[in-house]
């Protein structure tokens, strides 16, 4: 949503460039891909036809590669707009589970707008990428399951270190995934210079990890060395190494019920 050229010089803006760093990923190895689209002059844009060349490319070249589309809050709070991107059938979607502040800006979702949403994710076929920031957040999410809002299976982002959110600690980690449903997936991201960090916790726990430019565009704590998603991913695959894990094939994290219920049917 953020970095431009002129902070992150290997941020993908257009179309080309982002099937082909996706691209670049899968062959080194990705479960999953999350998919901003731009305008030509680098802003976000939630419009189906910035997205349709980035979702046609990525299936050309990655077609087990389970792809999730961004409906992000901070630009464009209409649910309807917001949700454009789901006219072409991404496997998942974003979904953040309340308003929420950010350094030099807001995240804007209104519990309506939450549920229209999820609404329109079930209707086209997807699955939410739930965003956790923060334990009011885990709460919602128990409320939409109560009110069959939202189904199994689940897969979800905490993502910690933003100033107004729950950070990398020992007690926030935990009272975050105290609530979480039973049998979810979970993913660790650690914002800016908590990215690592939160890496090597993920991995401590068996977690899932979120890496990439979105959450962080530098390689280092000190923020002195712009870096970029492959190298960023290349460093996870290391620890991984190191870890004695292993990383989810594409198609093994589709088969576990993310792929979108209507992929083959136009």
């Amino acid at each position: 949503m953020i970095p431009q050229k002129k902070e992150a010089p290997s941020v993908p803006i257009d179309a080309h460039e982002i099937v082909e760093q996706v691209h670049a990923a899968y062959e080194l190895g990705i479960s999953l891909v999350h998919l901003h689209a731009r305008k030509s002059d680098g802003t976000p844009s939630s419009e189906a036809a910035d997205f349709a060349p980035i979702l046609e490319g990525v299936r050309l070249h990655c077609p087990d590669l389970v792809m999730c589309a961004s409906l992000s809050g901070r630009d464009v709070q209409d649910p309807i707009l917001r949700s454009e991107v789901l006219s072409l059938k991404p496997d998942m979607a974003s979904l953040t589970l309340s308003s929420l502040n950010f350094v030099k800006s807001a995240s804007v979702n209104s519990p309506e707008t939450i549920q229209v949403l999820a609404d329109r994710i079930a209707d086209s076929g997807g699955r939410p990428e739930f965003e956790v920031f923060d334990v009011g957040m885990v709460n919602y999410l128990q409320y939409l399951i109560s009110k069959g809002r939202v189904s199994p299976p689940f897969y979800i982002n905490l993502l910690v270190g933003n100033i107004a959110g729950a950070q990398l600690s020992a007690a926030h980690l935990a009272a975050l995934e105290r609530d979480l449903p039973q049998g979810a997936i979970l993913a660790l991201a650690g914002l800016g210079r908590f990215q690592l960090d939160a890496h090597m916790v993920a991995m401590g726990l068996g977690w899932g990890i979120r890496v990439g430019l979105e959450d962080n565009i530098y390689w280092d704590r000190e923020r002195t060395r712009p870096t970029t998603n492959h190298d960023l991913l290349q460093r996870t695959h290391d620890l991984v190494a190191l870890a004695g894990r292993e990383v989810m094939t594409a198609s093994d994290f589709g088969a576990l019920g993310f792929y979108n219920r209507y992929r083959h049917a136009s």
